[in-house]
C-alpha cells in the first residue's frame, strides 16, 4: 500500500572513526546499541509506556559497514501479546558515493512494557496496513513458540549432561586449554547507560558482552575477531544505575574457521557486592571469525575444555 506502519521507527547513523575497530569497520558494540535503541523506541511508541529488552533472537551479521558509510535501522512492532511485543529490526548500510545499499542484519527482539508503579499494562493490537505486516504478524506467534521451546530444550540438555557427567576431552597434544581464553571484566552502571527509570539499556550490556567476548576469542586467533552472530541472548533479570556488572567470557569450542564464546553477566548492588551474592541477569553465545592480512579466514586451533 506504500503506507508506513504507525509503530515503525527509522534511524540513521553515520559511521565515524570513533565507531570503528582496527580494520576501519563499524564495531559490533555501537551497532548493537543502536539496534536496541531503535527497537525500544518502536516498542514504546506502541505501548505508550517505558519498555525493557527481554530477549533478542539469533542475530546474524551479513555485511560490514566502514567509516564514511551510512547505517539505516528500520524497526517495527510485528505483534503485541499481553504485556510483551515482538519488534522486527532491519539494518542496512548505504555507500554515500555509489548509493548502493546492502543488508547488514535482520533480527527480532522481544520487549516488555514496564509502566510506572510496577503495574501491568495490556497492549493494544498492532494496526496491520500491508501484506508484509500481515505476514510478519502471523510469523511472530510461530517465532514466539519456537523461542520458548528453544529455552526449554536447552535447559533439558544441560540437566541431562550434568546427570551423566559425560564430558568431552580433546586428545590432541596441540590443543589449547580454554582456561587461557577466560576473560573477566567489571563495569559500573552510570546514568548514561540507563533509561529514564534507571534500568540498564540492553544494547549497552550487549556492547560490553561483545567487548569481553572479542578479547577472549583474540587469545586463540592472535588477530582482531569479527562478530558474525549472537545466539540465545535473553535477560533473566534487570540491572540498575549503581549496579556492578561482572562479565565472564570463555571459549566453548572452535569450528575450523569460527569460534564460539560464552558470556555470563552477573549484577551486584552495593550490599550484594560486599556479601558476594550475584544476580545472574544474562547469558549469550557469540560466534566470531578472523581474517589474515590477505582477507582470508584464519583457522582456529582445537581447544581442550
Amino acid at each position: 500500500s506504500g503506507q508506513r506502519s504507525p509503530m515503525a521507527v527509522y534511524m540513521c547513523r553515520a559511521v565515524l572513526p570513533a565507531h570503528a575497530g582496527p580494520r576501519g569497520e563499524l564495531g559490533a558494540g555501537p551497532l548493537l546499541r543502536w539496534m536496541d535503541a531503535a527497537a525500544c523506541l518502536a516498542a514504546e511508541k506502541h505501548a505508550g509506556v517505558s519498555c525493557v529488552t527481554a530477549s533478542m533472537d539469533d542475530i546474524q551479521f551479513e555485511e560490514a559497514a566502514r567509516v564514511g558509510q551510512i547505517i539505516a535501522i528500520r524497526t517495527k512492532v510485528n505483534r503485541a501479546f499481553k504485556t510483551s511485543m515482538e519488534v522486527g529490526i532491519k539494518v542496512t548500510v548505504q555507500d554515500v558515493l555509489t548509493n548502493a545499499e546492502k543488508i547488514v542484519s535482520v533480527a527480532h527482539a522481544t520487549y516488555v512494557a514496564k509502566p510506572v508503579g510496577g503495574g501491568k499494562v495490556e497492549l493494544k493490537p498492532v494496526q496491520l496496513l500491508s501484506a508484509e505486516d500481515h505476514l510478519e504478524h502471523s510469523l511472530a506467534i510461530e517465532r514466539r513458540r519456537i523461542r520458548l521451546g528453544y529455552v526449554q530444550v536447552f535447559q533439558k540438555l544441560m540437566q541431562e549432561s550434568n546427570k551423566e557427567g559425560d564430558f568431552y576431552t580433546c586428545e590432541e597434544k596441540d590443543a589449547v586449554s580454554t582456561e587461557h581464553t577466560h576473560v573477566q571484566s567489571t563495569e559500573l552502571v552510570l546514568p548514561p547507560h540507563a533509561n529514564h527509570h534507571g534500568n540498564t539499556f540492553g544494547g549497552q550490556i550487549m556492547a560490553w558482552m561483545q567487548t569481553v567476548a572479542s578479547i577472549s576469542a583474540s587469545r586463540l586467533c592472535r588477530s582482531h575477531p569479527i562478530l558474525k552472530a549472537v545466539n540465545m541472548f535473553k535477560f533473566w533479570g534487570p540491572s540498575f544505575v549503581g549496579d556492578r556488572l561482572v562479565f565472564n567470557a570463555i571459549v566453548n569450542n572452535t569450528f575450523h574457521n569460527s569460534v564460539e564464546v560464552g558470556v555470563r553477566v552477573e549484577a551486584y548492588n552495593c550490599e550484594e557486592w560486599i556479601q558476594d551474592q550475584p544476580r545472574h541477569i544474562n547469558s549469550a553465545f557469540l560466534i566470531f571469525n578472523a581474517l589474515d592480512d590477505k582477507g582470508e579466514l584464519l583457522t582456529f586451533p582445537r581447544v581442550k575444555p
